[in-house]
């Protein structure tokens, strides 16, 4: 059975793609064939910087991920805005983006997607990234941060997942800011959550 999952976040600069490594390497432990896909990418001078390094991660860890940089990052922009902004006049199919990813499911167990920056970053005026992972038929897994402030931007997330009615699991990105994170939000979230998973 072929899954896939759709990393998201509650903001830019959050690590979706740290994440999405981190997941990569996780189901290779586990024995899974994986593989990866960003629809979009914005900010992109030359080549996709976050979809070019999980390709090369990807096929270390899947020689079988027989895709290139095109089909792992099929809408490539420079403006590094959200996908409404930088894509200009370029219209965004998402047929086609469906079509990739039923392209690279053929190289793999599991296909980690990462989104552009947060759930309801605007891909067009009244479609936005939440929407994407639920046309795509991906479980989410929201990636939240560790800094001050992560506690309003969290809440509202969840909250928008809850009533998209949305399977999801949430993940705290220790990478950074752990003993700021243990200080001044963990005894919030140890009251309020009966669970907590982190990366």
């Amino acid at each position: 059975m072929k899954k896939t999952f759709f990393i998201s976040a509650t903001n830019t600069d959050v690590g979706k793609t740290y994440a999405s490594a981190h997941f990569l390497e996780k189901y290779t432990k586990l024995g899974y064939k994986v593989g990866y896909f960003k629809p979009i990418e914005t900010g992109v001078i030359e080549v996709p910087l976050d979809g070019g390094k999980m390709l090369e991660l990807c096929k270390k860890l899947n020689p079988d991920f027989k895709a290139s940089i095109a089909d792992v990052v099929p809408y490539q922009f420079k403006l590094p805005a959200s996908p409404f902004v930088s894509k200009g006049d370029t219209k965004l199919s998402i047929d086609f983006i469906k079509e990739k990813k039923d392209f690279l499911l053929k190289f793999c167990d599991i296909l980690i997607i990462e989104g552009a920056g947060g759930l309801m970053v605007p891909l067009t005026l009244d479609y936005f990234m939440i929407d994407l992972a639920k046309d795509l038929q991906a479980p989410i897994k929201l990636i939240t941060p560790a800094k001050l402030g992560c506690i309003n931007d969290t809440l509202l997330s969840l909250e928008m997942l809850k009533k998209a009615k949305l399977s999801f699991e949430w993940y705290i990105n220790l990478h950074n800011n752990k003993e700021e994170f243990c200080e001044l939000t963990l005894p919030f979230y140890k009251k309020y959550f009966d669970d907590l998973k982190f990366i």
